[in-house]
């Protein structure tokens, strides 16, 4: 049982990450919760490797052919870490799951720790580094995707099927929501390939 309190009076896993105390369940607790991330990803990484249609009618809206995309060991890694971060805390300047995360710290510390690259600190580093320039149609699942209203202010992890994983407010907790939402439809400033 994940949710609420065992019959014990013990928390749960779920409770005792949800109050930071996580470390006083046994490694197979935390073991079981991973394989079910993991296999959660195995699921995504199946059926989700195809670029989103962007619903605006643009030029760039259908999927070219990356449908098919063959992931590389390093990206698998990148969407694992990602994935198994959903759930974690928002916290301004927060890079590391026990403080939390911004945007930024969250890709680069999933970046990081599935591919083993250390890249700048914000979003507008970030967004200039020279990673290839990826358009809507092109996103294949581990690309990083860019948002904001004139520059670049907001950044996440493209998971594939139209989903991308991110830290997205104060209050809030890293969270998979989708490319074709409004919001984000309104403010996507492209994508970049790191892998």
């Amino acid at each position: 049982m994940l949710v609420g309190t065992a019959t014990n009076s013990q928390p749960t896993l779920r409770a005792a990450v949800e109050l930071g105390e996580a470390s006083h369940f046994p490694k197979a607790s935390i073991k079981a919760l991973r394989l079910g991330i993991g296999v959660l990803l195995c699921v995504l990484i199946a059926a989700c490797s195809s670029s989103p249609s962007k619903p605006t009618g643009s030029s760039s809206a259908g999927p070219p052919g990356a449908s098919k995309a063959v992931l590389s060991p390093a990206a698998k890694d990148v969407l694992f870490n990602a994935i198994s971060l959903v759930g974690t805390p928002y916290r301004y300047g927060g890079n590391t799951p026990q403080g939390g995360f911004d945007c930024s710290g969250l890709v680069g510390y999933v970046y990081r720790q599935g591919a083993g690259l250390n890249l700048p600190r914000t979003t507008a580093q970030i967004s200039r580094t020279d990673a290839k320039r990826v358009r809507w149609g092109q996103l294949v699942s581990g690309d990083l995707v860019l948002f904001g209203s004139g520059k670049v202010t907001h950044i996440g992890i493209y998971v594939g099927d139209g989903r991308f994983v991110h830290a997205p407010s104060t209050g809030g907790t890293v969270r998979l929501d989708r490319l074709t939402d409004a919001y984000w439809v309104k403010r996507f400033q492209g994508g970049r390939r790191l892998l």
